[in-house]
């Protein structure tokens, strides 16, 4: 068996059982909707106006069902009211996206996970950075690749160009360093291999299996009321600017409804195709440790309890913006309780998280119209999920 495969039934069986040891929860009684929207709405408001969001959309899945808390307006001046289907910048969550088409290409056996990329990417035949592997690429682990290109790139060409003359400070596996560049040669590479453009792979076929038609890298323009607007700190309307795989890295616009979506497929992959629940169990398999996180392809997981601070560390400036040694999770023997999942997500005028616990069956999605701190992020999730008796 693919060594890149053994931990998928493992990870099927833990869903699973999370699922039946959720079952008794599920049958609640129909009154506690009120109390967990009085939890969302006691926390979230009071943030809301703390960090000055002009718009906020929250959403849980708790219990066996969705709950969704709108607040604010998608533009300081003129804007319309959020709703659940109001549109935001994704930010760097749009990574997980890009990995799960990485990893349905795996499975396809149309581009090997485990296999140099230059295999895919002949521009980078003979090149250090082509030895890295599409899984070190998703785990930002392929040499020490930076945060971001260098101004001067602008170009799919220049980019390529680049890497190929990219000196790597490190052996592949060896450190974990956060790239934008990184996700967005995967999914350059995952395009490559499929023979079609990214964001058609992303729109027309990723989404619509996710229930996710909502969604856009391209926002149409009679979806446009939808979208709402990003503040800089000086308050101006901003949103995203195009740029060199930018709908690999950082392109994907959501909203909490679908989001939500998103997150019961990572909850209940069953409900997918055979496929893509394999593709999915690939991306939330924990490859590397770094500090006090567990990289995947696109999620960082942490042991569970997972504490406030392991989590605020993990989404500190360190880990994000400086190398870490990586050291790879060998194909050991499934923990008692599967790992907490996390993703933050940021544009200039956009600030978005993620958290899922597996075991409990509850995911959580938080959207904002303005980027602000990673930490107060994490810690109003942590705050609502503690208060619903989630975490300890």
């Amino acid at each position: 068996m693919n060594a890149l495969h053994t931990p998928i039934a493992r990870r099927r069986l833990l869903f699973a059982g999370a699922a039946a040891c959720m079952a008794p929860a599920l049958a609640r009684s129909p009154g506690r909707a009120a109390d967990v929207q009085a939890v969302l709405a006691d926390i979230c408001a009071p943030l809301a106006r703390d960090h000055d969001l002009p718009g906020l959309a929250v959403g849980l899945l708790f219990e066996g069902r969705p709950h969704v808390l709108a607040l604010g307006t998608t533009a300081r001046q003129g804007g319309r009211a959020v709703t659940p289907h109001t549109l935001f910048e994704l930010g760097s969550i749009s990574k997980c996206f890009t990995s799960l088409l990485a990893a349905q290409a795996h499975v396809q056996g149309r581009m090997d996970l485990a296999r140099p990329v230059d295999e895919v990417v002949q521009a980078l035949r003979g090149t250090p950075i082509g030895q890295a592997t599409p899984l070190h690429l998703a785990t930002y682990t392929a040499g020490g690749l930076p945060l971001q290109f260098p101004q001067a790139v602008q170009t799919t060409d220049q980019a390529i160009a680049w890497l190929a003359a990219f000196p790597p400070d490190a052996a592949p596996g060896a450190v974990r360093r956060y790239s934008n560049p990184s996700v967005g040669l995967l999914g350059h590479a995952t395009a490559t291999a499929l023979g079609q453009d990214f964001t058609t792979l992303c729109e027309r076929t990723l989404l619509p299996v996710l229930g996710m038609q909502g969604s856009h890298i391209r926002v149409p323009q009679a979806e446009l009321p939808r979208y709402a607007w990003g503040h800089d700190p000086d308050q101006r309307l901003v949103r995203v600017n195009p740029g060199v795989f930018d709908a690999q890295a950082y392109g994907l616009k959501s909203s909490a409804s679908d989001m939500l979506r998103f997150l019961q497929a990572v909850l209940d992959p069953d409900r997918l195709p055979a496929g893509w629940r394999q593709a999915l169990a690939l991306t939330t398999t924990p490859r590397y440790r770094v500090g006090p996180l567990l990289q995947g392809m696109g999620w960082e997981m942490y042991p569970q309890p997972a504490s406030l601070q392991a989590l605020q560390q993990g989404n500190g400036p360190t880990l994000v913006l400086e190398p870490q040694p990586a050291q790879a999770v060998p194909g050991a023997p499934a923990p008692d309780r599967p790992p907490l999942l996390n993703k933050t997500g940021s544009t200039f005028g956009f600030g978005a998280y993620l958290a899922i616990v597996p075991d409990r069956q509850v995911a959580w999605v938080m959207l904002a119209n303005r980027n602000w701190p990673a930490a107060e992020r994490v810690a109003a999730a942590h705050r609502a999920l503690q208060a619903l008796g989630v975490v300890g």
